[in-house]
């Protein structure tokens, strides 16, 4: 490769409908809300009688958008998006759901206020410190997402309701027992067997070292293993938010401003690492500590009493200042332990502390490298972002990929690229799906990699099917040749032995004790053996021998019997039930697929696609 610089990235209402909602709700409480699109359209469209508002578009894109950020850990562009196909599967979700809103509410099927009011009670986002509903942490998670109540209230309504026509959908998904059984048998069923191992060490004399000769015409002989594949001479131009680093200025204030903006992350006092449970009166608060301080109960006893689990206690790392009331006396504790009671704002509480964090201050001049770095990437990514129109209007007057590397502070580079290829910019994955595709004459376009950079390619010729020469690849030759044989040699040595085993004799000197083992499942694992085995000795007839080969290991697989499954035991009891649900779920999903897919040929769906991407553009 070459580069040159230029001149100049089971089935319940919960887990079937509620479920999806919460999971939205979730991302949506990480506190990135959604302005309104005010001013023009307020719909990308309607379905039957309901219309789908720009913001309920946005939010749901956005909560993909963070979630594909969650997984790839940086920030993703909208044409990022778009290449994994977020933006259509975000649509298709709003859309289906739309749907089968339509129809309930075509079929007259509602939720009513104490259902809704149930429903919200039961997430675990707005309860309060003592495990109940919190008013406030309500109001404020839902400011945070960018929904009044009333929107998310209607919201939760639609929902239930959707998922009370799935589930009449699907009430009737079951898995007859002519499918269940067979299925078990097969997945239930055990093997005994023996694996005898032979390596090298069992042969009677070890392999030497090949000779020239042997190594040329083994060479030769398998010269397909050793012939580089058809590839393709490319020239690209690319560039990324590192390049950009250099041509960047960055103004001292704004890294100032910067590092005051996190000044809570740069400059924490000390902290605690804090669990408080809450009383209903200061009697049971002081009767409680009372129970600790005798050792007559332990906090985790406590918080199970008052029917919570640990997590809901848990405060995190906190400062004096964020205990209030109780700063003083967790803060008195210089090691683990219970203090308490202490009244606080939400009652009565007792806190567990567990360690103790020192104060940690870092000054502007140390945090200035880090703050630098990350303004510098995000400048970059902005501008690469802000570039794609730029670098894309020049391709569609005519540029080619050597254009941009001159006229554009992209940089020019060339590659022999072949399937394996994985050096420089072919160690993105994105560059190499491009370059597989990539065709002679192909009209360049602009690609984005995985960390926000850019990049076009073209096809310059092609690279026929090469032989890698034998001075080149020699110790991986020598490897190759040796191993095959060492097995040439077991291969005679594994029908001496499999003929000892099928005798009922040891095999002695002629190889390893045999390793017996007993009701092996198809999913078990055995140790120091390859995985494939197992399958092996499941296609096996009793008493059949059969060789396994792995790498340069030779293992007998001798059958011993085939167990049926045994009906009364707890674990097939456990795996009919297993399958079974997996089955319904599997007839439930199809039936609802199905179902989903009618309505929506049967329903008006009207789409405007000018306000769709108007909504993406804010992205």
């Amino acid at each position: 490769m070459a580069e040159t610089r230029p001149k100049k990235k089971k089935m319940s209402a919960r887990n079937i409908g509620a479920g999806i909602l919460m999971a939205i709700l979730a991302l949506s409480l990480l506190g990135f809300g959604v302005e309104g699109f005010g001013g023009g359209a307020r719909t990308i469209g309607s379905v039957g009688d309901r219309n789908i508002s720009t913001d309920e578009y946005a939010r749901a894109l956005q909560n993909e958008l963070r979630a594909l950020q969650s997984q790839i850990g940086q920030p993703v562009t909208m044409e990022q998006a778009r290449m994994f196909g977020i933006d259509q599967r975000v649509l298709e979700q709003i859309v289906t759901g739309a749907v089968l809103d339509n129809e309930a509410e075509s079929l007259g099927i509602s939720a009513g206020d104490e259902v809704v009011q149930r429903e919200i009670f039961e997430i675990s986002a707005f309860r309060g410190a003592g495990g109940q509903f919190d008013r406030e942490a309500y109001r404020f998670a839902l400011q945070n997402a960018g929904m009044s109540e009333t929107e998310f209230e209607e919201s939760i309504r639609r929902d239930v309701a959707r998922t009370i026509l799935q589930l009449s959908v699907i009430g009737g998904a079951s898995a007859p027992d002519a499918l269940v059984e067979p299925l078990l048998s097969f997945e239930a069923q055990t093997r005994d067997f023996s694996v005898v191992t032979l390596d090298e060490s069992t042969l009677p004399e070890p392999i030497g070292t090949p000779s020239e000769a042997e190594l040329v015409a083994f060479h030769e002989a398998e010269i397909d293993r050793y012939t580089m594949p058809e590839g393709k001479a490319l020239r690209y131009a690319w560039i990324t938010p590192e390049m950009m680093v250099d041509v960047i200025d960055i103004d001292e204030q704004i890294l100032r401003d910067a590092y005051e903006a996190r000044r809570n992350e740069f400059m924490q006092p000390e902290r605690r690492l804090v669990e408080r449970l809450i009383f209903p009166d200061a009697l049971s608060a002081e009767d409680a500590m009372a129970r600790i301080e005798e050792g007559t109960a332990e906090f985790e006893d406590l918080v199970a009493e008052r029917g919570l689990e640990l997590e809901d206690t848990d405060m995190g790392d906190v400062s004096r200042a964020q205990l209030g009331a109780a700063g003083d006396a967790v803060f008195a504790l210089d090691a683990p332990g219970v203090t308490g009671p202490v009244q606080t704002s939400l009652g009565p509480a007792i806190f567990r502390m567990n360690a103790v964090l020192s104060a940690q201050e870092t000054t502007f001049e140390e945090a200035r490298e880090q703050l630098r770095d990350e303004q510098l990437a995000d400048l970059a990514q902005r501008a690469l972002a802000d570039d794609i129109d730029l670098y894309e209007d020049l391709l569609a007057g005519g540029a080619t990929v050597e254009d941009l590397a001159q006229d554009t502070d992209m940089r020019a580079g060339t590659l022999d690229w072949r399937p394996d290829t994985r050096e420089g910019i072919a160690a993105y994955q994105s560059f190499r799906e491009i370059a597989r595709q990539v065709q002679m004459d192909d009209f360049p376009e602009i690609h984005v990699l995985e960390d926000g950079g850019l990049f076009s390619v073209e096809m310059v010729d092609v690279l026929p099917a090469a032989p890698r020469p034998l001075d080149e690849i020699r110790d991986e030759v020598t490897r190759d040749l040796r191993e095959a044989q060492i097995l040439d040699a077991l291969r005679a040595r594994a029908d001496e032995v499999a003929g000892m085993l099928r005798a009922g004799e040891a095999p002695g000197e002629a190889g390893r004790a045999p390793i017996r083992f007993e009701g092996i499942t198809r999913n078990d694992m055995l140790p120091d053996l390859p995985r494939a085995l197992v399958a092996e000795a499941f296609e096996a007839r009793p008493d059949e021998i059969r060789q396994f080969e792995d790498g340069a290991r030779l293992h007998l697989v001798q059958l011993h019997e085939i167990n049926s499954p045994d009906l009364l035991l707890d674990t097939v009891q456990e795996a009919r039930d297993s399958l079974r649900l997996q089955l319904e779920q599997s007839v439930a999903q199809d039936l609802f697929a199905y179902f989903t897919a009618a309505l929506r040929d049967e329903t008006s769906i009207s789409l405007d696609q000018r306000v769709i991407e108007a909504v993406q553009s804010n992205f």
